[in-house]
């Protein structure tokens, strides 16, 4: 199974919009860098066959992106596990009851992104490897998926994504 993992873009700075946190939006700026980096996925063969998302605007918007750019077939899934403040293990419940041969895009925020990927990596709990707004990694994924067991196949920026969408070489 394979694994990525993509924080959502740039969305409105707290202090500066006026409504609930849960319902900033991303601005114009990380509409456009979100549908560069969805390019670079492009690129890079992502072929999802699952889309989850965090219910939080800013990722479901990214998610909208990202699932029409990549011509995702199956529809996105709201799931909590992808809250910025969900226990990173809750996320491989979810994982371990998708078909084998999937690949699923999960699309969140930090540090619960980048606290999922060490514990699939190592095991353990830690906020050292944390994406960037629109950066991603990919995971693959033993059978069940467990702790441990994941072996890392790329970690990219933001800009890396975007120049891979332009047809740029890193």
């Amino acid at each position: 199974m394979e694994c990525v993992l993509l924080r959502h873009g740039i969305a409105a700075e707290g202090n500066e919009w006026q409504g609930p946190d849960g319902d900033r939006p991303l601005t114009e700026r990380g509409v456009k860098r979100v549908e560069q980096a969805a390019a670079g996925l492009n690129r890079l063969d992502v072929l999802p066959t699952h889309v989850l998302s965090s219910p939080l605007a800013r990722a479901i918007e990214t998610a909208k992106i990202v699932h029409s750019a990549l011509s995702v077939r199956s529809a996105i899934e709201i799931i909590d596990e992808l809250l910025p403040d969900a226990p990173p293990n809750r996320l491989l419940s979810i994982l371990r009851k998708l078909p084998p041969e999937s690949c699923v895009l999960c699309i969140g925020h930090e540090p619960q992104l980048g606290m999922a990927a060490t514990v699939l990596l190592s095991g353990r709990v830690s906020a050292s490897f944390p994406l960037k707004k629109a950066g991603a990694c990919l995971i693959d994924l033993s059978i069940p998926a467990k702790p441990v067991r994941g072996i890392l196949r790329w970690w990219l920026t933001p800009g890396q994504l975007r120049a891979m969408g332009k047809g740029h070489k890193l």
